[in-house]
C-alpha cells in the first residue's frame, strides 16, 4: 500500500496524492491535502478559488473577461497535463463559467466556442470551460474551431507567437454572435487569430471568456 501511494505521489510530482485500499482510491486535496471526496475540497474551493473579474482590451472596443490571475492558479492550470487535469478543470469551471452563465443576459441566443478544443491529453480543458457555460442564452458548440499548426506557444514571446499562427479552420454555424473560451490569456494573440478567422463566415465574436490571465 505505502508503495502504490509514494508511485502515484511522485508520478504527479507531489500534486496529487491517493493511495489504495479495500474500497478503492481515497483521494487528498490538491491545495490543503487533507483528504477528500474531491480533488479540490469544498473548504478551498471556497477560501482560496472565489473568482474575480477582470477585463483586458485586446483591440478598439474587443474585450477578454478573466475570473483568476494566473499566479494563483498556475498549479491548477498545470494539471491539464496529468490524467486528472478534467476533475481540476470541471470544479475551477463550475466557480467560475457555471456562475457567469446564470447571470448572464442577451437580446438573443449565442454559441460559446471553445478554441482548438482537442484531445491531446485525454480531455479539453477548453471544452470542459465551454461546456459550463450552457444555459437559455449560450449554446456551446464543440469541435469546430480547430487549429491547423500544432505549436506551442507555453513560454514563447510575442513576436515567437506573430510568426507561428495556429491557421485556424471553422466549420460551424456562420453568420452569428458567439463568445470564445480559451484556458489562459497572454498576449492575446491566439484570441485575436481566431477572432479573425471566425469573422470570414460571418461569425461575431462578441468577446472572449478565459479561467486565468497574467495580469502583471
Amino acid at each position: 500500500k505505502n508503495e502504490i501511494y509514494r508511485k502515484s505521489k511522485c508520478s504527479s510530482r507531489g500534486f496529487y496524492g491517493c493511495f489504495k485500499n479495500l474500497k478503492g482510491f481515497i483521494l487528498k486535496c490538491t491545495s490543503c491535502d487533507k483528504l477528500s471526496l474531491q480533488i479540490i475540497c469544498k473548504t478551498c474551493q471556497t477560501t482560496l478559488l472565489a473568482p474575480n473579474f477582470y477585463k483586458k482590451e485586446l483591440e478598439k472596443d474587443f474585450f477578454v473577461y478573466s475570473f483568476y490571475d494566473y499566479k494563483d492558479l498556475e498549479d491548477l492550470i498545470q494539471s491539464k497535463y496529468h490524467f486528472y487535469g478534467d476533475r481540476v478543470f470541471n470544479i475551477l469551471a463550475k466557480l467560475s463559467f457555471a456562475k457567469f452563465a446564470l447571470n448572464f443576459e442577451f437580446t438573443h441566443p449565442i454559441l460559446a466556442i471553445p478554441i482548438d478544443d482537442h484531445t491531446r491529453h485525454d480531455f479539453s480543458q477548453t471544452a470542459i470551460l465551454a461546456k459550463h457555460l450552457k444555459s437559455s442564452f449560450i449554446k456551446p458548440i464543440f469541435n469546430t474551431l480547430k487549429a491547423k499548426n500544432i505549436v506551442k506557444y507555453a513560454g514563447k514571446n510575442l513576436e515567437f507567437r506573430q510568426k507561428n499562427p495556429r491557421k485556424f479552420i471553422y466549420s460551424g454555424v456562420k453568420n452569428c454572435d458567439v463568445i470564445l473560451v480559451d484556458d489562459v490569456i497572454t498576449t492575446g494573440t491566439t484570441i485575436l487569430e481566431a477572432k479573425k478567422a471566425l469573422k470570414k463566415d460571418g461569425v461575431n465574436v462578441l468577446f472572449a471568456l478565459t479561467l486565468c490571465s497574467f495580469l502583471n
